[in-house]
Parts: C-alpha cells; sequence; structure tokens
C-alpha cells in the first residue's frame, strides 16, 4: 500500500484553527472508553488527499460553482448524459485514481488492527480506506475502481475500462479546466460531443460505475448489513461528514435511538451537532493522529 508521504494538499479543505489539546483529550476518552467504535467517514477525511467535495464551505463544488452532479434516472435515460459523464470521467480517472491515503485513512486502519475499531462505513467512492489496507469495511455508496452493466451485471475494473475508452478514442483529447468530486472534471459541451462510450463487452448494455449517483437508494440489504453493525457497536464516530445525506444520516439517528454517545469530527456544521455528544470542528488528519 503506497502511501504519499507529502505534506497534505490542503486545496480543498475549509480554514480551521489547529487542535484545541482540550478537544483532542476529550475525544481520546471518547475513544478510550469504545470497546466496538462504529467509523463513519465522508468526503472530508478525502479533502487533505486532494479530493475536492460537494459541501465544504468555500471551497467544495456547490460553493466553487453552480455545477452539480449527473443524477441516476438522467445517466440510465440520455445516451448523451452517459457520454458527458465518461468523457469526463474518462479526462480525470488517472489524476483521480492515483490519490493516496491521508494520515487519517492510516490511523482508522491502525486502529481496526488494534481491536479498537469494530467497523468502517464510508460515504466516499475513492477507494482510498482500501488503499490504506481497510477491511473491516462497508463502502455504502460503492465505489468508482469497479464498473458494471446495467443489463447483465457483468462487472470490470474501471482501469480496465480506460483502456477500452483509449482503444475508442484514439486522436480524441481533451483539456479540463476544472476538478470536480468523484473523478469528475470540467469540459464544455463540444469537447465531449465526438467521444465514443463502450457498451458491455458480454451483452452490448449499458456500462455504469457501482457507485449510488445521486436519486439513487443504497440497497437494503447492505442498509441492514450495516444497522446489524451498529447493532454491535457501542459508540460512533463520524469523521469528515456534514451528515446531509440521508443514507449516512439514518445511521446517526439509529445510534441515537440506541443512545450511543456520538462523537463528530468536521469543520463546519452537521446535521448531528444538536445530539451529538462531542463536536470537534478541525482536520481529520491532524487531530485523528493524536488520538493513541
Amino acid at each position: 500500500h503506497s502511501v504519499s508521504r507529502a505534506s497534505p494538499n490542503l486545496t480543498f479543505v475549509p480554514a480551521c484553527l489547529p487542535p484545541d489539546p482540550v478537544e483532542v483529550e476529550e475525544l481520546q476518552r471518547f475513544v478510550s472508553n469504545s470497546k466496538r467504535l462504529f467509523v463513519m467517514t465522508g468526503a472530508g477525511i478525502s479533502t487533505e488527499s486532494g479530493i475536492p467535495d460537494y459541501r465544504s464551505e468555500g471551497v467544495g463544488l456547490y460553493a466553487r460553482t453552480d455545477r452539480r452532479p449527473v443524477q441516476h434516472a438522467e445517466f440510465v435515460r440520455s445516451a448523451s448524459a452517459r457520454q458527458r459523464y465518461w468523457a469526463r470521467n474518462f479526462v480525470g480517472w488517472p489524476q483521480f485514481s492515483s490519490h493516496q491515503p491521508n494520515k487519517a485513512h492510516l490511523v482508522l486502519r491502525d486502529w481496526e488492527k488494534l481491536g479498537k475499531l469494530h467497523w468502517l462505513v464510508t460515504q466516499n467512492v475513492d477507494a482510498l480506506h482500501s488503499k490504506a489496507g481497510s477491511q473491516r469495511m462497508t463502502e455504502l455508496h460503492g465505489c468508482t475502481h469497479r464498473v458494471f452493466c446495467l443489463a447483465c451485471g457483468d462487472r470490470i475494473l474501471r482501469s480496465e475500462l480506460q483502456e477500452h475508452f483509449e482503444a475508442l478514442n484514439p486522436t480524441w483529447k481533451a483539456e479540463a479546466f476544472g476538478v470536480a468530486p468523484d473523478g469528475d472534471v470540467f469540459l464544455t459541451d463540444e469537447q465531449v460531443r465526438n467521444f465514443q462510450v463502450p457498451a458491455c463487452r458480454k451483452c452490448g448494455g449499458i456500462l455504469k460505475p457501482e457507485v449510488t449517483f445521486f436519486g439513487d437508494t443504497v440497497s437494503q440489504e447492505k442498509v441492514h448489513f450495516v444497522h446489524q453493525r451498529l447493532a454491535e457497536s457501542d459508540s460512533m464516530l463520524v469523521a469528515g461528514s456534514s451528515m446531509q445525506v440521508y443514507s449516512g444520516y439514518r445511521f446517526a439517528l439509529a445510534a441515537r435511538e440506541k443512545k450511543l454517545p456520538i462523537a463528530v469530527l468536521n469543520i463546519g456544521p452537521t446535521r448531528l451537532d444538536h445530539f451529538a455528544s462531542l463536536k470537534l470542528n478541525s482536520r481529520c488528519g491532524e487531530l485523528l493522529p493524536l488520538i493513541v
């Protein structure tokens, strides 16, 4: 597992103060008192690896631009929407797939090895927890590194699909003028017009990333599995998420119902602030390594 030892890339991280020693102590106590810690991470844990998010104040996609991510229904219904999505993803993939875990991902991997962390659920689709070596983990919204056919279910690695794109588009070139979350980049309609999109190698069906797009839902099977892991846990830590998306928020509501202590580590407000036992306004990669 190669990990960049360079300084964190803070381009997409909102400004915040260094961790308060009192807060460090409080989180230390929270983690020490946990025997079966349930951790949920969001985009804010990966911004320090150079990946932009949607909602961060001032630096997230929604703050920087009026662009919005592709909707599930539009992707399924419209060939031009798929062409636009895949052209942008093709351009963004080399950089997106090269991002490496930061200190926060590595700390959570180490907690798992030490038996502190019972289960990790990530809302991210960037594979950074996998690259860090986490194993007791559920990717709630899937992962961009895998692609499947909507018709027959055949699966292919996204890296392999990149080679198909290159073979179909030998002379096509486009320079991105900005990056967005989840491997997306900004291209004009003119740039994507002649981009060719491959069909499923088995049945000729539509290829889609193994990711829950906006407007789609997480499978009931996966939701049930995560609820089971939460039921086995004695506390919950939310790291790098405002929990605005219900698919993740529902587990915090379940934790509150079970009267589990909940700690939140996120720059900026979250939906849990009014019922969390502990709220910390720091960078995940700066605060988590201080916890032993």
